[in-house]
């Protein structure tokens, strides 16, 4: 059957526990011939490729892993809609002459949230009560930060949007922890993989939870390490023509794990306790740059992933000593130490004739 987004979901599901093997295919690889396309043709098409051994399944993990998967996007999802509503929340500020966002470093912090508590109530603008809630290091700036509200106006309809976009992020925050709560119960059985991908620098137990869900954990559904990054969209595009390579962006692939190996890169390159990757980071970003550089970290990890997975394995690269060390430059031989270094190794000279 062909993967049609989520309307094979409820079959392939009723499928599952009657059928012994359910072949999934891409709709690329069992495209029908233009012009000549139905559904029962389709149906037929798919039948005689299959027959003939034609059909590239795709691999399906487990139930728990798909039913984690799921609830694993639907946070990812609900962590976007969230930033959304912080974008109108500071476009209210703005509207409304609040510069918190140009004094603090967190216009969503506890500072910047007691001082819109002050402003929105019917009080209004009152400079004691603003300086109550200055935290931590605002109070260095807290002068700033109560002239940057002092000439605030806000409107009957920007201060109705402002209590609506806050009550909704705290509602977004309630949700988000829920959902980085349910993968934790669904992973039990995986526990011992879990644990595996977190000695990696710069994955915790919730990110290796999501890469779990998302890539699973038998890898022999994949070919190689070469073949799970394509999968991931961590390698670059071949797009070649008359010899000349023209785009190589990384692939489209991987909406979903990409963006999380990103993350997880840009941790471990931050790391203190293990340094692997950031000593590798910073001779790569000499070289490509900061972006490329942190997408080949990503693909690093995603290949250490893929073999500690497939053999159970602890994270220890073969040239964790090596990378650790910095790089000398070969020393250049002086005309008297290249006259001795024969005779060092081994060899027998002959002293010239100096008559």
């Amino acid at each position: 059957m062909e993967s049609t987004g989520k309307y094979r979901v409820p079959i392939h599901d009723v499928l599952e526990g009657v059928v012994e093997e359910v072949c999934l295919t891409h709709p690329k690889y069992v495209r029908a011939i233009k012009g000549k396309k139905t559904d029962k043709k389709d149906s037929k098409w798919i039948a005689d490729l299959f027959r003939f051994d034609l059909v590239r399944s795709s691999s399906v993990p487990p139930k728990d892993i798909r039913e984690c998967r799921e609830i694993a996007r639907h946070g990812a999802k609900l962590v976007q809609t969230r930033s959304s509503e912080r974008c109108r929340y500071q476009d209210c500020m703005t509207i409304s002459n609040i510069g918190l966002a140009s004094v603090l470093s967190d216009p969503m912090g506890v500072t910047a949230r007691g001082i819109m508590a002050q402003l929105t109530s019917d009080e209004g603008f009152d400079e004691g009560k603003c300086l109550k809630p200055v935290k931590g290091s605002a109070r260095k700036k807290a002068d700033r930060t109560v002239a940057s509200v002092r000439d605030s106006k806000i409107r009957p309809d920007q201060l109705s949007e402002i209590r609506q976009s806050l009550r909704h992020m705290d509602l977004l925050d309630a949700l988000v922890a829920q959902c980085e709560l349910e993968p934790c119960i669904r992973m039990e059985p995986h526990w011992d993989a879990v644990r595996l991908l977190c000695e990696l620098p710069g994955i915790s137990e919730l990110s290796a939870m999501i890469i779990l869900s998302e890539i699973g954990c038998d890898m022999e559904v994949f070919d190689d390490a070469a073949q799970l990054c394509s999968w991931a969209g961590l390698v670059p595009a071949d797009n070649m023509s008359d010899g000349k390579k023209k785009s190589t962006r990384i692939t489209r692939a991987g909406q979903y794990p990409e963006p999380l190996m990103v993350q997880c890169a840009l941790s471990s390159v931050r790391s203190t306790s293990n340094t692997y990757f950031a000593v590798k980071h910073d001779r790569l970003r000499k070289r490509r740059g900061h972006k490329k550089a942190i997408i080949a970290i990503a693909r690093k990890m995603m290949v250490c992933i893929y073999h500690m997975l497939k053999n159970g394995e602890a994270f220890n690269p073969s040239d964790l000593g090596e990378s650790s060390e910095p790089k000398r430059k070969p020393e250049r031989l002086s005309e008297e130490s290249a006259l001795r270094l024969p005779g060092e190794l081994g060899y027998i000279t002959a002293k010239a004739d100096t008559s």
